[in-house]
């Protein structure tokens, strides 16, 4: 019974973990520009001939 109470003890401290980061990415500004690197690839050939 003692394994359990580790158990989630554990689990709980890796979803706090976790949920830090995701404030941390957000505060930083990670997830501000999501279509710039999708469009990114298809203009690549591009940008190396300009050099």
């Amino acid at each position: 019974m003692g394994i359990i109470f580790l158990l989630i003890g554990c689990s709980a401290l890796v979803a706090i973990l976790f949920l830090g980061a995701f404030f941390w990415a957000n505060k930083t500004g990670q997830h501000q520009d999501t279509d710039t690197p999708a469009y990114r690839i298809l203009f690549d050939d591009e940008l190396e001939e300009n050099h």
